[in-house]
């Protein structure tokens, strides 16, 4: 089984038609094709700003981080939701990689008009640790800030802008993403989630706003169909038991287009089921450590309607370039 980040790296031997990132000194293993004038590869072209070259702590954590935004880049292309750079259009994808720990001052995490800021800090263990416990989430890692945030880009691009009937199911869905969101904010860490949260969210802070529900539930959405892509590329198939009798198999697939969302939810069931028990057989606690109940399998079901109606056949506009 191929990881697809390390497989993004394409030959660059003496008849490729590509030479090797700049950026290979710091871990990226992506190329550029020899007629583009960058030197440099299109997830590298895509960060808009980032520490100074001779910060060499921040750069540090800058290639542990680029790992995460090329895995990022790769999930977004196989769904063929389009992205267009920053340097193509206003409002295009960016992205700002900057370390609260390397003098560029408080980096707040979020997305605004196209641009996605992710704290370098986060990339070290024990900061993204202390943050999690402090505030109460059982999952954080730097892949899945990068999937929440762009699942904002998306919303604002794919939903918000177009408006309609798709923009009116998600306010039924979601709730009205016009509510202020600066009292939302100081309503969630003043009072914390409803008790019942569990009952219509993928996580305590999705009730923070329509706009937290939806790029929580789009950043699961990826998290569930990489997972079990994955694990259909290594020829996974299951069959579960229940009390003696064995039930239908469930062979994972590679691709959910074409069908409903509920298909992928019925073989995660068994796949998140095993994942946890093999990770309970480490001594650690679930890999997935979230429940999905009737409210929220809709609201996926609704984001997987969103990607699988923007579907483009070259889903990386200007990557040669």
């Amino acid at each position: 089984m191929i990881d697809p980040v390390a497989s993004s790296a394409l030959p660059v031997s003496g008849t490729s038609t590509h030479h090797p990132c700049s950026n290979r000194n710091w871990q990226c293993n992506w190329a550029v094709p020899i007629e583009a004038e960058a030197a440099s590869c299109y997830s590298c072209r895509l960060t808009r700003r980032s520490p100074d070259a001779d910060d060499l702590q921040a750069l540090s954590k800058l290639a542990v981080t680029g790992q995460s935004k090329r895995r990022l880049l790769i999930g977004l292309a196989k769904l063929g939701l389009p992205v267009v750079p920053y340097w193509m259009r206003e409002g295009g994808l960016a992205f700002d990689l900057l370390s609260s720990k390397s003098g560029d001052g408080p980096v707040i995490i979020g997305h605004a008009n196209g641009v996605i800021t992710i704290n370098l800090a986060e990339s070290l263990d024990d900061y993204r640790e202390s943050m999690r416990v402090r505030l109460d989430e059982p999952y954080r890692t730097m892949l899945s800030h990068f999937r929440h945030e762009v699942g904002h880009y998306y919303q604002w691009q794919l939903v918000e802008a177009p408006g309609g009937p798709l923009l009116d199911e998600c306010r039924e869905l979601f709730g009205d993403e016009r509510a202020s969101y600066r009292d939302a904010i100081n309503r969630h860490y003043r009072e914390g989630a409803p008790d019942d949260w569990r009952e219509r969210h993928i996580s305590s802070y999705a009730t923070m706003h329509p706009w937290e529900d939806f790029a929580e539930t789009f950043a699961h959405y990826q998290h569930i169909l990489a997972t079990l892509a994955i694990v259909a590329r290594g020829g996974l198939v299951l069959s579960p038991q229940q009390s003696s009798v064995v039930a239908h198999e469930v062979v994972p697939r590679d691709d959910y287009a074409g069908v409903a969302f509920s298909v992928a939810l019925a073989d995660w069931k068994w796949v998140a089921h095993l994942l946890n028990r093999a990770n309970h057989a480490m001594g650690k606690g679930d890999l997935y450590p979230f429940t999905i109940p009737a409210p929220v399998a809709e609201k996926l079901d609704f984001v997987h309607r969103v990607v699988q109606s923007s579907r483009v056949a070259e889903p990386l506009v200007g990557a040669r370039g």
